[in-house]
């Protein structure tokens, strides 16, 4: 029986996740979801300050979308773009696709 309600427990979280993820309709870039984005994946190698340097990547303050989706889904930079560091340790992250705007909008703000 105890099995039966935690089952019945994890069904009911899911559902009410899975609603809310449905509901959230946001037009145009948010800068407070690219936040939460940003600190959920960017910090592991950037600063939770993102104009200062991190552990493994440049400080990223005010990077523009042409440059994140270079980065962030291929790998590569823009044309004519110079690169603050050399290396190429940054793995891709196409789950964030429809999200680099948000992110872009909160690397910008003041």
């Amino acid at each position: 029986m105890r099995r039966l309600g935690l089952i019945l427990a994890v069904c009911l979280a899911l559902a009410l996740l899975s609603a809310c993820g449905e509901v959230e309709e946001v037009k145009g870039p948010d800068p407070a979801r690219g936040r939460r984005l940003y600190l959920a994946t960017c910090i592991v190698c950037h600063n939770t300050n993102p104009s200062k340097p991190g552990s493994q990547g440049p400080p990223i303050k005010g990077s523009s979308l042409e440059l994140l989706e270079a980065k962030v889904l291929r790998k590569t930079y823009p044309p004519d773009y110079k690169p603050q560091r050399t290396t190429n340790a940054m793995p891709t992250y196409p789950q964030l696709r429809k999200r680099i705007p948000d992110i872009a909008a909160y690397l910008a703000q003041p």
